[in-house]
């Protein structure tokens, strides 16, 4: 139920209007009484009306001082001025206040109706698009976090995806400008509940801290975490990604007794950059040995960690030394996209396959698997090796051949059956595909029949 709150010194005048709504709206509106303006501030804070009908001369508080208020505590609300005058003399101040209705005393039983008809449904039309943007917001904030993740995997695999990584990135709202990649190893021989607390905590450590940073999933005991840096010397850099590592190595010691080592790469811009970064980050992960387990890439190129800069081009290029373990995972990545593409055209064919007679669309196979249809459109067609319209038409035409075989059913019959709707756009198809006509392909079914 809607509450109206009436704000008018004279209480003949809010008794007639609660009689007139209650008679024509009834059981729709609650009514709010108050006698001066300090009165309608006051209610109007308590509880909340929906809608406002103010008299413009009241004693102490004015009319347009209680609704200037009351504007600003509830921006919502539909205001009305009620005045026995002029309207035009008070149409500049009230048109600032949002007041875009008024009642000139004494107002009529339908012209009272008619306007709260037409206020009721402005509020259902703002509840429905509050609830709308609730909705996009809800899921935007389920889809941030997969294209944050999904980010953070094509600087660390380069996978090939059908939107760019500087797109996605501006979509995220995470420039691939100055940023650092850290490379967190989790301790081997955890279980995965230990793994998944201990992801969940580093996880939100680095989103806390107020630096805008990606976080891959947890693959293989390691993740990765890109970092914004501010703008300043390498020597500053170098403390804030130290302090930045110590951090989350405590963290993971308090939380599991456990120790991980982190490695940090080099300050980077750019796709390309990032992706470097990541290896170094990676590199420097498997160089940890003294406690706390944290190594700068930058460290070990100049010289002032035990291990120089000779190792890492084997590093990337073999995986050998103590990295191997991180290209086993990015190889274990890229493994799994390959099966998550091929069980979503699994699971998209099986839904054509039970859907193509029917009036079937791109966009409807896509929402079913949750892809967006451009990118649906390219995967299927790379995965399948035809066009997502030459394969309905394949499944429709082998369909439509079985049953022009069955000599009980019209060719009419048979474009229906095949998931046509025009027999003339029917034939033209299934002479495309196979040469000849449904007609003639039936001739020459009866041609073999009787040889």
């Amino acid at each position: 139920m809607y509450r109206l709150l009436i704000a008018d010194d004279e209480a003949l005048e809010r008794e007639g209007l609660e009689l007139i709504i209650g008679r024509m709206l009834p059981d729709t509106i609650e009514i709010i009484h108050a006698e001066n303006g300090r009165a309608a501030i006051e209610l109007a804070e308590e509880r909340r009306p929906h809608i406002v009908f103010m008299d413009v001369n009241m004693p102490g508080i004015d009319g347009l001082a209680a609704l200037r208020d009351i504007r600003a505590r509830l921006p919502e609300a539909k205001l009305v001025l009620v005045t026995a005058y002029d309207y035009f003399a008070y149409a500049k101040e009230a048109l600032t206040l949002g007041v875009k209705e008024y009642i000139v005393k004494p107002a009529g039983r339908e012209q009272i109706v008619a306007l709260l008809r037409q206020l009721l449904a402005e509020l259902e039309q703002d509840r429905l698009r509050r609830a709308g943007e609730l909705r996009l917001r809800q899921q935007v904030a389920e889809l941030l976090p997969l294209a944050e993740n999904e980010l953070a995997l094509m600087l660390m695999v380069d996978h090939v995806h059908g939107i760019g990584a500087a797109r996605l990135a501006e979509w995220i709202d995470f420039p691939l400008d100055a940023s650092r990649a850290f490379v967190v190893a989790l301790p081997e021989g955890s279980d995965s509940f230990v793994t998944r607390k201990l992801y969940d905590t580093i996880r939100g450590f680095a989103k806390s801290g107020g630096q805008p940073c990606l976080v891959s999933s947890a693959i293989d005991r390691h993740m990765a975490i890109f970092l914004r840096e501010q703008a300043g010397p390498a020597s500053s850099g170098y403390a804030a990604a130290k302090r930045f590592a110590e951090q989350i190595a405590e963290l993971a010691r308090r939380q599991t007794g456990s120790p991980v080592t982190v490695g940090i790469g080099s300050r980077q811009a750019g796709e390309s950059g990032l992706r470097q970064s990541y290896f170094e980050a990676v590199f420097a992960s498997t160089c940890c040995a003294d406690d706390p387990g944290i190594c700068l890439f930058d460290e070990l190129r100049e010289g002032k960690a035990e291990l120089q800069m000779g190792d890492f081009t084997g590093f990337v290029g073999s995986g050998e030394t103590g990295g191997a373990y991180v290209l086993n995972a990015l190889q274990h990545i890229r493994e799994e996209r390959e099966h998550q593409t091929l069980t979503v055209l699994d699971k998209a064919k099986r839904y054509i396959g039970e859907h193509f007679t029917e009036e079937l669309s791109l966009e409807e196979v896509a929402d079913y698997v949750h892809l967006n249809p451009h990118y649906f459109s390219k995967v299927f067609k790379q995965g399948v090796g035809e066009t997502f319209i030459d394969y309905v038409t394949g499944l429709r035409i082998e369909r439509a051949k079985a049953l022009i075989a069955d000599e009980r059913l019209s060719l009419k019959e048979v474009c229906f059956e095949a998931g046509y709707r025009d027999p003339n756009y029917f034939s033209r198809v299934f002479k495309k595909v196979t040469g000849v006509t449904p007609t003639e392909y039936r001739s020459g079914l009866r041609d073999v029949t009787e040889e």
